[in-house]
This record gives C-alpha cells, sequence and structure tokens, in this order.
C-alpha cells in the first residue's frame, strides 16, 4: 500500500485535482466565477504547531500575523485585491485564552494593513493547535496573474529580497550565528521571519502600467527556486537565472559564506515575495516602479530546464533549480 510519505506534497495534489473543476485549482489561489467583469478569488492556508511555528521561534502575535500573510500573499500572487477572511481555529482546552487573544491582535494587526475583515470562522477541539484560514479577493477579468501564463524571452522579476526569513529562523533557534550583526540587523531578520509583508503593493504599479499583457507569476513562500520551477512547469518554459545579477542581502553574508546565502535566497522560503515573468518593456517599469529591492534576475527559455549560471563557471558547474529538492516539502 503507497503512503503518503511514499508520494510527496506535489504528488498527493496531482491526486487530489481530479476531484475539483477543470481550470479551477493549479494557482495559488482558486478562481470563481461572479460577473463577466470580475472573479472571485478563494485560498486557504494552515497553520499546524510543531510543523509551521513553534513558541521557541513564533509568538502567538507572530503566528496571527503570519497566517494573515500567507493568505494575503496567495492573493497578490493572483493579482486580486483582499475582501475577507475566514479563521477555522483548533487547540486544546489548556490553551490560555491570552494566547488565542494575542493570535486575533496578529491578524488584525496585519490585515488592518490591507482593510481586510475577519468575517467568519469556527473554534473547535484538538490536540495540536491548528490555524486554518480562507482568504477572499477579487480581481477583474483582464488582470489575473497565473503560473501558465509565461511566454518563451520573458523577463523573470522579483519583488524583493529573499533568504532573510530563512536567516531570521536560523538566528532564533541559534543566537550565536548573530556574534556579527548589530543589534539592529538582529531585528531586521527576526522581524522578516516572525512579520513578512505580502507585497499587495504590486497591485497598484501593475494597475499603472496599463498593459493588457497577460503575466505569470506566483508567490515564493516555498522558496524562489521552487517559484521558478513550477511556472516553468505550468507554462511550458524553462528558465536561465543569471546567477551575477542575483541579489543577495548583505546581512546574509555576515552570518555565513556566500554558497550558503546563496542557498538561502534560493531555497530558504517563506519571505512571501513574488516571481512574475512578463516581456522585458514593462518588466523594466515594473522594476522601476517598485524600488532597489525588485530585480530582474533572468528570462525564460524555450528549454525544459531552469538553471542558474554564472560567467565565470563552466556549463557543467550550472545549478540545476528544477532538481533541487532543498525547499520545504511536507512530507
Amino acid at each position: 500500500m503507497k503512503l503518503v510519505k511514499d508520494i510527496g506534497e506535489q504528488g498527493l495534489l496531482q491526486k487530489l485535482q481530479p476531484f475539483c473543476p477543470d481550470g479551477v485549482v493549479g494557482d495559488d489561489a482558486a478562481i470563481l466565477d461572479i460577473d463577466p467583469n470580475q472573479k472571485l478569488v478563494v485560498t486557504t492556508d494552515v497553520l499546524v504547531d510543531g510543523v509551521h511555528f513553534s513558541d521557541r521561534t513564533t509568538r502567538a502575535f507572530d503566528v496571527g500575523w503570519r497566517g494573515a500573510t500567507a493568505n494575503l500573499s496567495d492573493l497578490a500572487a493572483m493579482g486580486a485585491t483582499p475582501v475577507g477572511i475566514t479563521v477555522g481555529l483548533s487547540l486544546p482546552g489548556d490553551v490560555p485564552v491570552s494566547w488565542v487573544e494575542e493570535l486575533y491582535q496578529g491578524l488584525n494587526s496585519c490585515l488592518s494593513q490591507y482593510q481586510t475583515p475577519i468575517v467568519g470562522g469556527d473554534i473547535t477541539r484538538s490536540k495540536i493547535i491548528t490555524v486554518a484560514i480562507t482568504a477572499f479577493g477579487q480581481v477583474a477579468a483582464d488582470s489575473i496573474i497565473r503560473r501558465s501564463n509565461a511566454r518563451v524571452g520573458d523577463a523573470i522579476i522579483i519583488t524583493g529580497y529573499h533568504g532573510l526569513s530563512k536567516a531570521g529562523l536560523e538566528l532564533l533557534l541559534n543566537p550565536q550565528l548573530g556574534k556579527n550583526l548589530a543589534s539592529e540587523e538582529k531585528e531586521f531578520i527576526i522581524k522578516a521571519h516572525q512579520q513578512p509583508n505580502p507585497r499587495l503593493d504590486l497591485l497598484p504599479t501593475l494597475e499603472a502600467a496599463n498593459s493588457d499583457i497577460a503575466i505569470a507569476g506566483m508567490d515564493s513562500s516555498d522558496g524562489l527556486a521552487d517559484a521558478i520551477s513550477q511556472i516553468c512547469r505550468f507554462s511550458g518554459v524553462g528558465a536561465i537565472i543569471d546567477g551575477d545579477n542575483l541579489p543577495i542581502h548583505p546581512i546574509l553574508l555576515k552570518l555565513g559564506s556566500y554558497d550558503q546565502a546563496t542557498k538561502w535566497t534560493l531555497w530558504g522560503g517563506e519571505d512571501f515575495e513574488l516571481v512574475l515573468c512578463m516581456p522585458f518593456p514593462l518588466a523594466a517599469t515594473v522594476v522601476n516602479s517598485l524600488g532597489t529591492s525588485a530585480k530582474i534576475i533572468g528570462k525564460t527559455i524555450s528549454e525544459a530546464k531552469a538553471i542558474i549560471k554564472y560567467k565565470n563557471k563552466k556549463p557543467d558547474n550550472y545549478r540545476n533549480l528544477s532538481m533541487n529538492n532543498a525547499n520545504f516539502q511536507h512530507f
């Protein structure tokens, strides 16, 4: 008998996808018709104690904040504006009431920045604390961002630095790693892990660009390399990433070697930035509007491969992004 751990998270998702209507699932969120011009966007994310958070690294307030960000990030990755969320909370009876109140304070603190209310939910008893959030958003029918929209020759954009959340987590678990960091640098990367922000600020930028070009994209919550590989797979393209142009935050280089900083940048995960593919002229406009943290890091190609290359390294030494399993997997 085959077990879930034998096929992994992606294998399990492929088994379950046939139970859903064609064209509804496969992106960061589902798209549902509500009228000819507007689409309803729905996404669900589950946080489990001991898997997504622990009291060693995450206060209840930050569990709430990160839960809100994870869902709003999925909406941003679809080009959707948030409308509201529901919260399903499962927990043991001996959890302090103050912990639950702080959880919701964290949720509200993040959501209030984007005028997004909590509109309902459910509470039930469980042996393990689980926070299941469903977020609702809306997007114009001609503005939907999909993983399958990339075309050969598109620029690949990231909206900001990657690896900072991983660095913050490692610092929380191993405080001695921060011996070369100033106090404000420690606070910066810890906040990047505990209170990341969804890139909903991208939506006005795309709207201002006033382009009718379909844009491909997804969020990078499972790692930058994973997002690039997923877009390539859904779009039927490949990718070459310019390693010499890959932004690595200076703080990462204070925590370890260049190779480690590169690994965290590519496979660290939970940065909640967006990875987008679009024609180079539009990409240049978007990057200039977003500021210095956004960058074009490569391009899509016709060959079915996703690699990172450097000018001074031979092709045999190019790193294969598709085959690396360093990003987080549930099984």
